[in-house]
């Protein structure tokens, strides 16, 4: 089955162009969506908290690359496909950025290191997903998508191992706490995407 996705049109070039795909390709775009507008928030709830200049400049730098992952699959996914929670998507996001970030730089690194090694898992599944259709040589819109996600996911390898590069240098042992907060993170990343899929 196959579900008509909306990719947003500049100001003034008329109604929104829609492309093919099929269900499991437009759930997986609410996942991104959902995900991108959460890590959007990371960001900002780091810079709220913290007056570390090495860490706002990382959050800073990381801001701008999710900020425009969010701004291209909001050209890909109409509003009427996107998750009905994006508040809470939102809230958490600014909480899982907010709380570490108090805690000081071992635990913000550990925190986008968690957080986007789940991402490049979750990015990597769906380009495979596209590679397994059939019609995806011939359809010149999945292969586009193809493209973002591959560009997408690059960028979060990247994010991740700056976060683990700058882990190493906070050398100290991470404790139970820090254990068991990464854990969280990554448990509630799942959760989140299974979640995203229907609402």
């Amino acid at each position: 089955m196959a579900e008509s996705v909306g990719s947003a049109a500049p100001a003034g070039s008329g109604p929104p162009h829609e492309i093919q795909l099929p269900a499991r390709l437009v759930s997986d775009l609410r996942t991104d969506h959902a995900g991108e507008t959460g890590a959007v928030m990371i960001y900002r709830g780091i810079l709220a908290t913290t007056r570390d200049a090495a860490v706002r400049s990382f959050a800073q730098a990381h801001l701008d690359t999710e900020a425009a992952h969010l701004a291209a699959i909001e050209q890909l996914l109409a509003p009427r496909h996107r998750s009905r929670l994006l508040p809470l998507w939102r809230a958490a996001g600014w909480l899982t950025g907010a709380l570490p970030a108090w805690a000081g730089p071992r635990a913000v690194y550990a925190t986008i290191e968690a957080v986007e090694t789940f991402v490049d898992q979750h990015y990597t599944e769906q380009i495979e997903a596209i590679d397994r259709l059939d019609a995806a040589r011939a359809q010149p819109a999945l292969q586009a998508l193809r493209a973002h996600l591959h560009s997408f996911r690059a960028d979060e390898i990247h994010h991740r191992d700056d976060a683990a590069a700058r882990l190493d240098r906070h050398a100290a042992p991470a404790s139970p706490v820090l254990r068991l907060w990464v854990w969280a993170v990554g448990a509630g990343s799942r959760a989140a995407v299974k979640i995203c899929r229907r609402v």
